[in-house]
């Protein structure tokens, strides 16, 4: 197993190569020039010339990005074109509310599309089964900001419960902090719910038609020990699959969550870098992202050599 385990973490060195590759390759292919951006509308091209020396535009491709892996593996990516300050630091300061909004969205998640894939399987062809159905058909269709406006107005501005926008940091009390993340989790999570209840329902209904599953029925287990204890680890492997790739859904979710929702996040960084083709902070929350999403399927390629043992080999 150990073998196994170091085998993927060390696959994880050349996917993070090409992915900061295509990182800095944005730089070049984005319409605009960095150095026209910080000179301004009133530069000579003499100025603009000055500043791509400067910034080492004018030098060899492969010389930039080797010089750019070397300050991003000791933690410097670059400075921002338009605030001066070190994207690290801006980063930094966005990371918790996108972090606590992907968090909380992910164990809400997990906890009610489970059990609905699950219970679904169960109750196949009934009402029941129909309904849950339904409900992934519908949150896998709508998109997030309209679940959001929905919910907004719904929960916020009719009924008074939740705020309409804002983040309030943990630090602040475990309860502002949940209050202002109920209803953005809510939205983000509709798709993601949908998405492993339906899987969770294809995979219980392969693992109930087969024999060991009427073995432990026909020795008087209960519907509950059946379903959980014996059907649903066994039918857990494409469950957690769908889990770790759904953290794309998350993190492009979060960007159109935040928005909606007011949440000073990285989601609301990205698009503010974009509009401005601020490339040092958009290079460096999207490398962000994309270590994350690596990180968190490292992490699920771990977890099936507990769930299934001959992955291990």
């Amino acid at each position: 197993m150990l073998g196994y385990i170091l085998r993927r973490i060390l696959s994880t060195i050349p996917v993070m190569a090409m992915v900061g590759l295509f990182v800095f390759s944005l730089l070049f292919v984005a319409p605009g020039d960095p150095a026209a951006l910080i000179a301004g509308d009133q530069a000579s091209p003499a100025d603009i010339e000055r500043i791509r020396e400067s910034l080492g535009l004018n030098r060899p491709f492969l010389v930039q990005f080797g010089e750019w892996a070397w300050r991003t593996l000791h933690a410097d990516l670059g400075t921002s074109i338009f605030t001066s300050l070190p994207v690290t630091q801006m980063i930094g300061q966005r990371v918790e509310p996108t972090l606590s909004l992907m968090a909380l969205t992910l164990v809400f998640a997990i906890v009610v599309s489970v059990p609905m894939g699950v219970v679904a399987a169960w109750k196949v062809g009934t009402w029941v089964d129909r309904s849950i159905m339904t409900f992934a058909v519908f949150g896998f269709s709508v998109p997030v900001f309209v679940i959001g406006y929905m919910l907004a107005y719904v929960f916020a501005l009719r009924l008074d419960w939740f705020p309409v926008q804002g983040y309030t940091p943990i630090t602040d009390g475990l309860g502002p902090w949940i209050s202002n993340l109920v209803l953005p989790a809510l939205s983000l999570g509709c798709v993601y719910i949908a998405l492993i209840a339906r899987i969770t329902r294809a995979s219980m209904l392969e693992v109930l038609a087969q024999d060991y599953v009427r073995t432990a029925k026909a020795k008087g287990l209960g519907q509950r020990s059946v379903l959980f204890l014996h059907a649903l680890k066994n039918a857990a492997v494409p469950i957690v699959t769908v889990i770790g790739i759904g953290i794309a859904l998350l993190i492009g979710g979060a960007v159109v969550t935040e928005s909606v929702f007011a949440i000073p996040g990285l989601g609301r960084l990205t698009v503010d870098a974009i509009l401005r083709r601020d490339y040092p902070v958009i290079q460096g929350v999207v490398l962000l992202f994309s270590f994350i999403y690596v990180l968190v399927n490292l992490l699920i390629d771990i977890l099936y050599t507990f769930l299934d043992p001959r992955i291990r080999y």
